[in-house]
């Protein structure tokens, strides 16, 4: 009797298994890729990527101290070479207003520019800076908001001579930090058990357990105020646009991702796009209710772990070992 029960287990397992298989076999294909791999003189890790007033002139930045210049809006790059003492940096994050830029790097650095990147000049930092530059968002003339790797949040208003903090206390170690586009900041834990979310007006962090026993991968905002997360195993969350506290239930848009989902993009308001470890490169065209697999960049040797939409016509990926992929055009649901 025992040894038949576990006769039936086994063939259950194998069941689940091969039902598992067949829903992962089902994922669609989109109808023609969109992106192009292009190439670039560094075999570097890439962080940022940023455009100045000119559509066509752009800028890349990646560890050792890689940056790269574009003047026919990102189809070709050219190294360009910055003496910083013969420290080598890893450049975490860059932004533009206009013709003024931004570079945040570690060991702790910021670099600026008023002549779009002709001239990049060091600001000193504080010794007393919790944490390593993060990331780096210009606003406006001589304005630029700055994160750093403990979640400190500060500001500009004079072109980086000086920094007003705007939280009483750093958040500790983050794994990744979002904001929206009207100032607030999501910030995910270093291991993944909690994110915190800080809005303008507030003294400090206020933290959040996750929803799941998933740990938190990734998180970042929607433009009608709501938030996306990403969660170990595939998974893909929404805030309920009725009711911004809440969460929707959970999707995976593809079983066997067990390379794992690492950043997601609204293309439109209806088109999103998630990338993961191995190529991975999904797309929906409703919203999160139905997915797609992009199979055309599987054999890109590399995990594609930051999706930048600047416009819904111009968009990146960036990963592992100088990897970039440039949006080329519109694609249809299958």
């Amino acid at each position: 009797m025992r040894s038949l029960l576990k006769s039936w287990q086994r063939v259950g397992v194998l069941l689940a298994v091969a039902l598992l298989c067949l829903a992962c076999s089902k994922v669609p294909s989109i109808s023609q890729n969109p992106w192009q791999v292009v190439s670039l003189p560094t075999n570097a890790n890439l962080m940022d990527i940023a455009f100045t007033g000119n559509p066509m002139h752009g800028w890349l930045v990646g560890s050792q101290s890689t940056l790269l210049e574009t003047t026919d809006g990102g189809e070709t790059w050219q190294s360009r070479e910055l003496d910083l003492g013969g420290q080598k940096y890893r450049f975490n994050s860059v932004s533009f207003n206009g013709q003024e830029g931004w570079i945040v790097g570690e060991p702790s650095l910021l670099l600026y520019t008023n002549d779009e990147g002709k001239t990049w000049s060091r600001i000193p930092l504080s010794e007393k800076l919790p944490g390593n530059p993060n990331t780096v968002l210009a606003l406006a003339p001589q304005s630029a908001e700055m994160t750093t790797d403990v979640g400190a949040i500060y500001r500009t208003t004079d072109g980086g001579q000086t920094w007003k903090a705007l939280v009483q206390q750093a958040v500790g170690v983050v794994r990744n930090i979002s904001r929206s586009i009207d100032g607030k900041y999501v910030a995910v834990s270093a291991n993944g058990s909690f994110y915190s979310t800080w809005q303008p007006g507030q003294d400090a962090w206020e933290p959040h357990n996750r929803n799941s026993s998933r740990r938190v991968q990734n998180m970042g905002f929607i433009k009608d105020g709501g938030l996306w997360m990403l969660a170990r195993g595939g998974q893909v969350q929404f805030t309920d646009p009725e009711k911004p506290d809440e969460w929707l239930d959970a999707d995976y848009p593809e079983f066997s991702a067990s390379w794992g989902l690492l950043d997601l993009a609204f293309r439109t308001p209806d088109e999103i796009w998630v990338a993961g470890g191995g190529g991975n490169l999904l797309c929906s065209f409703d919203g999160g209710k139905t997915w797609q697999k992009d199979r055309e960049v599987e054999d890109v040797p590399s995990n594609f772990y930051k999706i930048l939409f600047l416009t819904p016509e111009k968009g990146f990926i960036i990963g592992q070992r100088g990897t970039l992929l440039k949006y080329q055009g519109t694609v249809e649901a299958a």
